[in-house]
């Protein structure tokens, strides 16, 4: 089907700025532009709650920034600690407020929105190495902010959605000594894979925002030694073992590069005997996810919201 009435609009308002793509731009532009262009192009509706608080967790490198949302302030709410999308690059906590927000709204979860290092100041592994100590400083301490350990979700969209794949599956093996038991995963067009001949990269090349260049870009900032993209802590398609993970919402746009690795990492996730639920937009676009003024984003994130309260009992 055609693209979204109101994506193509957008889309059509961004063609008309004549704003010069990302993988065109210095880094440093390039996240000022993504921030003033989500105030421009999609500016949000204000969505007020009771509790928005700064925190921060000690990292390998450092305290690791947080923002903590909830839509109360009862006690042993569910948890879902939040990875923005980015490309590993461009993207932080204020590119992402507006969706945490809706997220804590709709789902009744104490929201921990993360934000992980950025290459190419700090290259692969740093980002993982930050979401897993978020994770667990979160987990650590879930009782004291409000939340309930025993119900931790962990999500994200694109690169933050590789994010919360790989800091499952490091989860899952530290539950012998202690780590975090998730109990669920969002996975909002996940990146799960380094390999650009799935159709996807060629039916979606342009267009439609993310591109397949602008994903050389990314991953060139990322990891810029090709051959070591294939690790499964950057490329979770290639993991040995899906088995024992929480279960899944995967989350995939019609008109996205990543299409074709999302629903391939489904399919692994369902293959492995996890419990996977996969929901396609069609006319959707890569980043819609936070593009909150359209009707097709608050469908998503209220599937998303509705998925993590039958996970989590919210």
């Amino acid at each position: 089907m055609a693209v979204d009435r109101e994506i193509q609009g957008i889309l059509d308002f961004i063609a008309s700025r004549g704003v010069p793509p990302h993988y065109e731009l210095p880094v440093e532009e390039a996240r000022i532009n993504m921030l003033k262009g989500r105030a421009v192009v999609c500016p949000p509706e204000p969505v007020a709650l009771p509790r928005i608080e700064a925190l921060s967790a000690p990292g390998p490198a450092g305290p690791i920034p947080l923002r903590l949302y909830a839509a109360s302030r009862g006690r042993a709410l569910p948890v879902l600690v939040y990875y923005h999308g980015g490309g590993w690059v461009i993207g932080n906590l204020d590119s992402h407020d507006d969706l945490c927000r809706r997220l804590a709204q709709e789902s009744g979860c104490l929201v921990i929105s993360v934000d992980y290092r950025l290459a190419p100041e700090h290259r692969f592994p740093a980002a993982v190495d930050d979401a897993r100590a978020a994770l667990e400083w979160v987990a650590a301490q879930a009782a004291t902010l409000g939340g309930d350990p025993a119900r931790i979700a962990v999500g994200g969209d694109s690169a933050g959605a590789n994010l919360a794949t790989v800091v499952a599956r490091q989860a899952r093996q530290a539950r012998q000594t202690g780590g975090p038991a998730l109990a669920f995963q969002l996975l909002v067009y996940p990146v799960t894979d380094c390999d650009f001949s799935r159709s996807s990269y060629a039916q979606h090349a342009r267009g439609y925002i993310l591109t397949r260049q602008g994903m050389d870009w990314f991953w060139d900032h990322y990891l810029p030694d090709s051959g070591a993209r294939t690790n499964a802590l950057a490329s979770p398609l290639r993991a040995d073992s899906l088995a024992g993970l929480p279960p899944a919402l995967v989350q995939l746009a019609e008109y996205d590069v990543l299409l074709d690795e999302g629903v391939a990492y489904a399919h692994a996730l369902e293959a492995a005997g996890v419990p996977v639920t996969v929901r396609h937009y069609p006319g959707a676009i890569h980043g819609f996810f936070s593009m909150t003024v359209t009707q097709m984003a608050r469908t998503a994130i209220a599937d998303a919201a509705a998925a993590l309260k039958a996970a989590l009992g919210a």
